[in-house]
């Protein structure tokens, strides 16, 4: 019996999603509720199922294309799957072919090459005619023979013209068109839209921060042991973050229509690198979590986001935001607040720089910090309040427990 593979319906505010990949072939086996498809939407991207076991028998909408909710996708064929044995493990025979682009293939068609015969150096392990010129280059290049490699003892030295040297081929330029996706488009549009509504502006601070990593470096190995997750340095920034954000509560606060809305919760979205792009997932009520349940949860949003697993429910909503381009390298950046957010919080790389304490001169841990905020709703006064509150903290850690 043939059955439908059709797009789901994934939230209201969805309406359409791009194949971002196919994880099956035409011909494949599938059981029920394996992958087969990932779709991407314009907030996060989702493996679908397959409804039933069988074989995919055909293919409709390709990788790269959109599909409205309820569109079908693939059909695929019900029918029972045969024992597979256990002693000759199958692999697909397609499974090491590199992606060859079109210039490639048509210049290993007209010089009678073989993919195998080149190596892709493409982004992905795309075959680029590149590759193929470069190929064809190393194969023209003459081998030293015996006789050449032998020293002359007997003739005398004669001085014979260089050989004219042929010019190589220019390699040419070429261009690759490829789909942004619903999810890089998306994120083009908020960045744009933050930009052109709201009033950012962006404050610096910078922290020691040498009582933080000695706390860590003293309770890492209990605190590993209790609770199966690393004490990282985010959790720190969470619990900060949010005794300043009760201090002042326009920087957890939103501009909805002529109404400012301040909330008694504390919804801290965490920037994370995804698979296909970055990603906020949201620690929902972060006032109630522990050290340990806020590095579990940011643990595993890193770990779901590189999958594409993370849900569209753990994107949405959000009061404030925490980005650390740190693990990237980053020395100083500004932020861009996630509207309608009225605030996020920059970390950066620590570094080990010569400061001032008591007349001298000595290094230290350092991190610059940065916070940008919508100035329609947050003064200068406040930023920098909230920056210092900020640096206090986590340059007196035991202020945490205090509340102070």
């Amino acid at each position: 019996m043939r059955v439908e593979l059709r797009v789901p319906a994934s939230g209201e505010s969805i309406t359409e999603v791009q194949i971002a990949d196919w994880l099956k072939r035409t011909g494949d086996r599938v059981r029920q509720d394996e992958p087969v498809v990932l779709l991407e939407t314009d907030k996060a991207a989702m493996e679908l199922p397959s409804p039933v076991s069988g074989v995919l028998s055909e293919i409709v909408k390709q990788k790269g294309e959109m599909a409205k909710v309820g569109d079908v996708l693939a059909y695929l064929e019900d029918t029972p799957l045969p024992e597979v044995p256990t002693a000759e493990p199958t692999t697909h025979p397609a499974a090491a072919t590199p992606r060859v682009m079109p210039a490639a293939r048509r210049l290993m068609a007209e010089r009678g090459v073989a993919a195998g015969q080149v190596t892709p150096t493409g982004p992905g392990g795309r075959l680029l005619k590149e590759d193929v010129l470069r190929h064809l280059d190393e194969a023209r290049e003459p081998q030293p023979t015996a006789a050449a490699a032998a020293p002359e003892t007997t003739a005398p030295e004669t001085v014979r013209p260089a050989p004219a040297v042929e010019p190589r081929a220019a390699v040419p330029r070429e261009e690759e068109a490829v789909p942004m996706s619903l999810l890089r488009r998306r994120v083009a549009e908020r960045l744009v839209e933050a930009q052109q509504t709201a009033a950012l502006l962006t404050t610096f601070n910078e922290i020691d921060m040498s009582a933080v990593i000695a706390l860590r470096r003293t309770h890492q190995e209990t605190f590993q042991r209790r609770h199966s997750v690393k004490l990282g340095f985010m959790s720190f920034f969470v619990k900060t973050a949010i005794e300043a954000l009760k201090q002042l509560p326009g920087l957890n606060a939103e501009i909805r229509g002529t109404d400012l809305i301040y909330r008694n919760y504390y919804d801290v979205g965490i920037a994370v690198g995804g698979g296909r792009a970055l990603v906020v997932p949201v620690l929902r009520n972060a006032e109630r979590l522990s050290f340990a349940e806020i590095e579990t949860a940011i643990a595993d949003f890193a770990r779901r986001a590189q999958a594409n697993r993370l849900t569209l429910e753990e994107l949405q909503g959000g009061t404030f935001t925490i980005s650390n381009g740190g693990v990237y390298g980053s020395l100083l950046s500004t932020p861009i607040v996630n509207p309608p957010q009225s605030g996020v919080l920059g970390l950066h790389v620590i570094q080990d720089r010569p400061v001032a304490r008591d007349g001298q001169v000595v290094i230290r841990p350092m991190m610059y910090v940065a916070l940008t905020y919508d100035h329609r709703i947050v003064d200068g006064r406040e930023a920098v309040s909230f920056l210092k509150h900020v640096k206090d903290c986590m340059e007196d850690p035991a202020r945490l427990l205090l509340e102070i």
